[in-house]
């Protein structure tokens, strides 16, 4: 079958054809039934203006493939195509064409000031501001270029421009701001035009900061810029621009009457001007808009636009012990509620949001000064339609109050809203638990990535914090097309970054005062831009950021100094450990300045390996030598001989072994300490944002998958799957972030919807279904699935930028079957269970069938003399223990369960001996020596 190109991409943001550099990268897919099926050539054709130009890529790369013509000129349309020639000497037809549009200015074109309100009475006032204006010949094309500081919507005769939310989205705006651009050529005519803006403050106006230290760091009130280019029929150009000296722009007030991030928004519908953006309104009320604040001149937009993304309808109604009327949408979601709704002018209706119930109400205190409050003041016009507008909520739960009449369930849904990117993930297994944290995983990014990665949507912070996304990037990468998010972000990094001599502060943007460095956290610098070549083959953006990466690193070497060790300074270190008290998060078992040096061999080393990549060899090798240094002081300072760690926690022989500190000659032992940690703490996780990320992995690639697969499948708290079992539809910032009780946790700081303990994510697709990048962009594929002992089966498939791959495994008796489809132009590695053999196969779809793995051992007698390590390792026996212990004395079952030491060095009857009374043991001997005689001992 002869290939054929599809999916062509030219790097404009997503549901449009926009691009903001003169040379955009093209990337193209091929489908294609020959097996084994390279691309050996390419041609590109580029038709515009009436003219052709053709290009020929003589290679097999068909990702992030430089602009292969003269550059763009601002403005200019062009339609591109692509065909293939394969490995098997046939050519494709050409690809449907790509329309490509210029979508920035020429230098010192942008003409555009920003306007607003005349005499607002108090901060952060939204507003509208309008004009007409005449077209003089029939339009041949209309571009409209605008910004705003704070949030923004344009109408044009009365019609919304585009389907976008919030737009344009939150920069560090001292530094950076970002303008649309659309093609509004439908909505305007020869004649009478009328523009209309409305706007709020949003993150522009917003109080950042915590408790009284809350201020607004950019503005006190929003603004707004506008630049509409009509180029007609005749040649002719007209150009409307804001500007607050002429009065031909007018600023009036709507119906939103307040609105804000955190606080939420309120709408007066009474106060409805219908056709205020249309031609021939009455402005005669309104005043001159007023020239804002001189801003920067802003840059196209790159990353995703925010969209509504889906609804979700009422799942239940529930009466609450006070009272009250609460939703349940069955799902923690990011965005707001759109309602139908009839009533007397004057009758409001207030919606509070909220993650969770506590004690059968809104569970409120998680949000600290954040409001999350919208009300709705009805016109008494008959059946309104009405959502928010510049403001979203993290909310699963929302408390209506002063509905008209009797509620209707039908009458009210969940709007939900994140930056558009396109799914690219997904992950399956036998393991309905698994599967649902996976889900949870899922949502946690979709409600945190608008337009910055945020560390939760719903309390007053909702900050890009750098440590969450370092953790999530691959996670987040895997999940979602995710490339030109983090990019952009990434610039807003390096941004604030330069603004604070190389310290890359905890938060980008930054609006908590002077950056300080902090391991793991300002370490995005050096990871993020490599996850974006190992996953996407984005050099481009690896060159961009490679100044960022070198000063965040000579920054940590320069903190080293002469023992080459980062000690004795802040450190949010192995933030929210599950042994941390509630309002000292910061307090983990694995030492702060272990895990910072930690940190500074990795940034030296994955600066080097960037070095290395884009041909800058002299650094390479002075990155490597930085790197060695902090290695050797690493391992004199905090392992052993032994191959044991001076902080004896889990956090700490993970970072050793993943981050490839400890030489290989340690690893087992380190590995088997590992092991024996989690097996003390009862196979229940004890690690915080920096050492959840990475534990699995450091299990696995020590042999021991059987102990990552316990700590994995664990329900008690704290783990992963505790919150599932609690009904999380999101993953939890907190691993107890609502106790057993069903309370919620004491602590000053609790979030139900934060991603970064869902990194797990990342080694379900590359261990547990075996789906890994061998090479950027997945050029060549790493299968190596790794079958979890109680599964039956676990698959992942991604749309890698070469196409889909996907490998899968499943059990049956004492065979296990492997499949893989590896994409066209690229290959696959593959390591088949219980073989080290490495195969490497073409594209297609490939089966293996090898011997399942050899199940566990069949557990022995137990009894009182059994050792507490053989207890906590036969899951039956375990269960047992805490089932007698519990008819007695639930609170000896629950002391057992937190304060033991599984340890092989003491026997149970040892451990039970001020625990539990002599009847209790009885018991228990009793029904151990059932267990036994079952087993047939």
């Amino acid at each position: 079958m002869t290939a054929r190109p599809v999916a062509l991409d030219a790097e404009a943001p997503r549901g449009t054809s926009f691009v903001a550099t003169p040379t955009p990268r093209l990337s193209w897919r091929t489908e294609t039934e020959t097996p084994d099926w390279t691309q050996t050539a390419a041609e590109v054709e580029l038709s515009s203006a009436g003219q052709t130009r053709t290009a020929t890529v003589d290679s097999s790369d068909s990702v992030l493939v430089p602009w292969p013509f003269e550059a763009l000129a601002p403005g200019q349309d062009a339609a591109v195509r692509v065909r293939v020639t394969g490995s098997d000497g046939v050519t494709s037809d050409w690809s449907e064409p790509l329309t490509v549009r210029a979508g920035f200015l020429p230098e010192g074109g942008w003409r555009a000031e920003p306007i607003g309100l005349t005499s607002p009475t108090r901060p952060a006032e939204p507003g509208l501001v309008r004009t007409e204006f005449d077209l003089p010949a029939p339009v041949r094309r209309a571009t409209l270029f605008a910004t705003a500081t704070g949030a923004y919507q344009v109408a044009v005769n009365g019609t919304d421009v585009d389907d976008q939310v919030l737009k344009p989205g939150w920069t560090p705006y001292q530094y950076r701001l970002i303008h649309e651009t659309t093609d509004v050529t439908a909505l305007l005519a020869q004649g009478r035009n009328a523009v209309g803006i409305r706007f709020a403050g949003a993150w522009a106006t917003e109080l950042f900061g915590f408790r009284a230290n809350a201020r607004r760091v950019y503005a006190e009130q929003p603004s707004v810029a506008l630049q509409l280019i009509v180029e007609h029929t005749d040649g002719t150009t007209t150009e409307i621009v804001t500007n607050g000296t002429d009065g031909t722009w007018r600023a009036g007030h709507g119906p939103i009457t307040a609105s804000g991030i955190y606080a939420g928004e309120s709408h007066d519908a009474r106060l409805d001007l219908p056709g205020w953006s249309a031609v021939g309104f009455d402005d005669g009320g309104w005043s001159p808009a007023h020239p804002a604040e001189p801003t920067l001149v802003p840059e196209p937009r790159t990353s995703p636009p925010v969209r509504r993304i889906e609804q979700l309808a009422v799942v239940e109604v529930i009466t609450t012990p006070s009272g009250r009327t609460v939703l349940d949408f069955g799902q923690n979601l990011v965005g707001r509620l759109r309602l139908t709704v009839s009533g007397p002018a004057g009758h409001t209706i207030t919606l509070r949001h909220a993650e969770v119930l506590e004690d059968g109400e809104l569970g409120v205190r998680p949000l600290r000064a954040a409001a999350a409050t919208d009300t709705l003041i009805l016109a008494g016009v008959g059946e309104q339609v009405w959502e928010p507008e510049f403001s979203f909520h993290g909310f699963r739960y929302a408390e209506v109050d002063g509905w008209p009449g009797e509620f209707d369930p039908a009458a009210v849904v969940a709007v939900v809203i994140h930056s558009d990117m396109e799914r690219t993930g997904w992950f399956t297994s036998s393991h309905d638990l698994v599967d649902r944290l996976h889900e949870n995983v899922v949502w946690g990014q979709r409600g945190n990535f608008l337009y910055v990665p945020t560390d939760c949507p719903q309390r007053d912070e909702r900050l890009g914090w750098t440590g969450d996304i370092q953790v999530f990037a691959p996670t987040a990468s895997f999940l979602f097309d995710s490339r030109t998010f983090l990019s952009s972000w990434l610039t807003d990094l390096a941004l604030e970054q330069r603004g604070a001599d190389g310290v890359v502060p905890f938060i980008v943007p930054n609006v908590l005062g002077p950056a300080r460095p902090a391991a793991a956290w300002g370490d995005a610098a050096t990871v993020v831009p490599t996850v974006l070549l190992e996953r996407f083959a984005d050099r481009r953006t690896l060159e961009a950021q490679y100044s960022s990466m070198t000063a965040w690193t000579d920054l940590l070497l320069g903190l080293a100094g002469e023992r080459h060790l980062w000690e004795g300074r802040f450190q949010f270190g192995d933030w929210l450990d599950p042994s941390a008290p509630p309002d000292r998060p910061a307090e983990a078992k694995a030492h702060p300045d272990l895990v910072a040096t930690a940190h500074v061999f990795r940034s030296a080393d994955l600066t080097a390996r960037a070095a290395a990549e884009l041909g800058r060899e002299a650094d390479a090798v002075a990155y490597r030598e930085h790197a060695e240094q902090v290695q050797a002081a690493f391992l004199a300072e905090y392992v052993t001989p032994a191959g044991r760690m001076m902080s004896d926690a889990q956090t700490s022989y993970a970072l050793a072994l993943v981050f490839d500190i400890a030489p290989p000659d340690q690893h087992a032992a380190l590995g088997a300490r590992l092991a024996d940690l989690v097996r003390e703490n009862g196979y229940r996780i004890g690690t915080g944002f920096v050492g959840t990320p990475i534990i699995a992995d450091a299990l696995t690639r020590t042999g021991h998958l059987d102990v990552a697969a316990r700590l994995l499948t664990q329900t008690e708290c704290p783990s992963w799957l505790y919150p599932v079992t609690m009904g999380a539809t999101t993953v939890w910032e907190r691993w107890d972030s609502m106790l057993p009780d069903g309370s919620i946790n004491p602590g000053q700081m609790t979030s139900f919807n934060h991603y970064a303990l869902g990194a797990i994510a990342d080694w379900l697709h590359r261990t547990v279904a075996g789906l890994a990048p061998a090479e950027p962009g997945y050029r060549t594929l790493d299968v190596r699935p790794r079958p979890l002992p109680g599964f039956t089966h676990a698959r992942a498939e991604h749309r890698t930028p070469h196409g889909t791959a996907a490998v899968g495994w499943s059990r049956e008796g004492e065979t296990l079957t492997v499949t893989a489809t590896v994409p066209p132009n690229t290959r696959a590695r593959v390591v088949l269970p219980g073989t080290d053999e490495e195969l490497t196969v073409g594209s297609g779809t490939h089966s293996w069938s090898v011997p399942a793995p050899a199940p566990a051992r069949t557990p022995g007698p137990v009894d009182l003399d059994t050792s507490l390590a053989a207890v906590i390792d036969d899951e039956e026996a375990y269960a047992t223990l805490l089932r007698v212990l519990g008819e007695d004395s639930p609170e000896a079952a629950e002391a057992v369960r937190t304060h033991t030491a599984w340890v092989p060095g003491r026997t149970l009857g040892e451990r039970l001996e001020m625990a539990a009374g002599g009847a209790t043991k009885d018991r228990l001997a009793e029904a151990y020596a059932q267990l036994s005689a079952a087993r047939g001992h």
